[in-house]
This record gives structure tokens, C-alpha cells and sequence, in this order.
């Protein structure tokens, strides 16, 4: 045999046997059930979606409903819920742990639960709206009487005043007497331009120059002598 018929036997032996009779027919009834479990499946879906519709169609003609609580479920189911609650302008909320007993609690817009109530069915509690007024107003209560402590804490007392910042150059009594005569100016921490005018006269003004000029020449000579 030459190097070509090998290479074709070789690769004649490699392929795949064609399937027999009895396994094309497992192949079809494989396919015919999966379809079936499809179709059985997307009928359950479509089940479990329309009673869900009756029961918020029902739940919404009820005039004094508030709230509706729907049995625990995996996440698919619950994502249906929250869907067919949407569409009919429900809120909707999720309690309970993952795989144990999460559920969902559907309410009509206008009874819209407080987070005390969500607070306490994320607990798993009844809620209590005369417990829940109590704690909002003792929070409430906490937070001003906190809010009023840091105020008081805040405040800066001032390190000094008049008296004792000026005693140990002009004497106690000439500071308490000049404390005393200290009025507040009306307009505090702002200098109006009549105030800041310079009102002495040419003379005044040569007169204290000279008297400068005097005191500066007889210093020098003093230093000299």
C-alpha cells in the first residue's frame, strides 16, 4: 500500500459510525420530551402570572384593603409578583431570608407603609403604630437634646477682657475705669469713610512734624553726649 491509500485509510477509520435505527430513534424522543418540558413549563409560568392578576384584580376592588402578603417563593416567582404589582400601581417590598421565607407584601399607593412599619417587618415583627409614635418622638426628642449639647459645648468663653488685658500696663484701676467708659460702636466691625477723614489743619499737622523732628534731633544728641 503507498503512502496515499495509507493517509485515506487512516482517515476513513477515524470517522464517526453513522447512528443505527435505535439510537436515532432515543435522539427523537430525547428532543420530543425536552420540547414537551418546555411547553409544560411555559404554561406553568403563564398559570402562576394569571392568578397572580386575580388575586391583585381582587385585591384592588376591595375597598378597605390596605395591604395584600403574598406566600414565600424563589426569586423568579417573586420577580412576576413585583411585575403584575407594578403594572397595576402597587409598591411592593421583599422580607424574609433567601431560601427560607423570603415573601412579598404588596400596598395600595395611598396606605404606603413608614419606614417604622418596614422596619419592623424587616425584623420580622407586627407593627405597632402607637409603639412606632413613641419611638419617633423619643428620637426626635434624643436628637434635639443632642443638638442643644453640642451647641453648648461650642460656645467659646473668652480668654480675657478689657480689664485684664490692659492692668499690667495702666494700672487696675485706671483699666476697670477705662472698661467702664468703653461703648460699643453702632456699627461694629465697620469704619465709615466720615470717620476715617483726617480733620486737623495744615498748621496742626506742620506743628506735630516739628515737635517729631525736635524730639528725634534732641535724642541724637543725647546718644552723642
Amino acid at each position: 500500500m503507498d503512502l496515499l491509500g495509507s493517509i485515506l485509510g487512516s482517515m476513513d477509520a477515524s470517522k464517526p459510525k453513522p447512528p443505527s435505527e435505535k439510537e436515532r430513534l432515543m435522539k427523537k424522543k430525547q428532543k420530543e420530551l425536552a420540547a414537551k418540558l418546555e411547553e409544560k413549563h411555559r404554561e406553568a409560568k403563564l398559570k402562576f402570572r394569571t392568578k397572580v392578576e386575580t388575586q391583585i384584580t381582587d385585591f384592588l376592588k376591595q375597598e378597605n384593603g390596605q395591604t395584600l402578603k403574598f406566600s414565600a417563593m424563589d426569586n423568579y416567582h417573586r420577580s412576576v409578583v413585583h411585575d403584575v404589582a407594578e403594572v397595576a400601581g402597587l409598591v411592593t417590598f421583599s422580607f424574609g431570608e433567601e431560601d427560607v421565607d423570603r415573601h412579598i407584601q404588596v400596598w395600595k399607593k395611598e396606605f404606603s407603609p413608614c419606614e417604622g412599619e418596614l422596619a419592623s417587618l424587616k425584623r420580622g415583627e407586627e407593627f405597632d403604630p402607637v409603639k412606632e409614635k413613641l419611638e419617633r418622638q423619643e428620637r426626635e426628642w434624643r436628637e434635639k437634646l443632642e443638638v442643644e449639647r453640642s451647641r453648648t459645648l461650642n460656645k467659646v468663653a473668652p480668654k480675657t477682657n478689657y480689664q485684664e488685658k490692659y492692668e499690667h500696663l495702666i494700672g487696675k484701676d485706671s483699666a476697670l475705669e477705662a472698661a467702664r467708659k468703653t461703648e460699643t460702636n453702632a456699627q461694629y466691625g465697620m469704619v465709615s469713610a466720615e470717620q476715617k477723614k483726617d480733620r486737623r489743619t495744615v498748621e496742626d499737622i506742620q506743628a506735630q512734624l516739628r515737635d517729631k523732628k525736635r524730639l528725634k534731633v534732641d535724642r541724637e544728641q543725647e546718644e552723642e553726649g
